[in-house]
């Protein structure tokens, strides 16, 4: 019988979320989120491609900083001055909001009201300022100034320490040669993770199985599908 995997990988505690694990893709940017009140401006701008975990990271920084947590696109019709009180901010999909007039210009006071506090302010989007094509010039011109952290997607170790954590909290064994089937098979993303795993339990349930490789096939085929 094959043995189970066993890791030893770093980890970080995210305050009552899944411990966050840290590896190569996401290490220069936890780096970065520990060092939140030496950011140039109190602004960082954190970026990564969908499913690399800029959410999860923006919670482990919101449970640092005190952040209050807001979509961007929810910003229309609120008081900047009232946001820029808390002891922190995070405005999460920035980029999304582009073409948006009262959401991009929401941004831009929020983003002045934040400034004159000295409020640290943490934005995520998929890419950086630049590529947003923001309709607001000034707004533009102030996200192309903040400072950048990115996510890669995540590599084997991440996303391998990832997939045994989400087995066991549903106690599932993942062992090594599943592993090694379903590394290079699956997506690059941390929720995908999540859906395959979740997939494979009820696979497993259903056969009344210990999962193995032909669930995971049929997850995989399932979720490419």
């Amino acid at each position: 019988m094959a043995r189970q995997l066993v890791l030893d990988l770093p980890f970080r505690a995210a305050m009552g979320r899944d411990d966050f694990f840290v590896s190569a893709a996401n290490a220069a940017a936890v780096a970065g989120i520990d060092g939140w009140q030496g950011w140039p401006g109190a602004k960082m701008l954190l970026t990564g491609p969908e499913g690399s975990g800029k959410t999860h990271l923006a919670h482990v920084f919101a449970a640092q900083a005190g952040a209050r947590i807001v979509d961007a696109a929810a910003l229309a019709g609120r008081d900047p001055a009232e946001m820029a009180e808390a002891p922190a901010l995070v405005v999460e999909d920035a980029d999304r909001i582009a073409g948006n007039g009262p959401a991009e210009e929401a941004l831009f006071h929020l983003h002045n009201a934040a400034a004159h506090r000295g409020t640290p302010l943490l934005l995520t989007a998929r890419g950086p300022a630049r590529r947003w094509e923001l309709g607001l010039p000034d707004l533009q011109s102030r996200m192309d100034q903040a400072g950048r952290l990115s996510l890669d997607a995540p590599d084997d170790m991440l996303l391998t320490a990832v997939l045994v954590k989400l087995a066991a909290d549903r106690q599932l064994a993942l062992t090594p040669a599943l592993l090694s089937f379903v590394l290079p098979r699956i997506d690059r993303s941390l929720a995908h993770a999540q859906r395959f795993v979740a997939a494979l339990d009820a696979e497993a349930l259903a056969a009344k199985q210990k999962p193995g490789t032909k669930h995971a096939k049929a997850v995989l085929t399932r979720l490419a599908g």
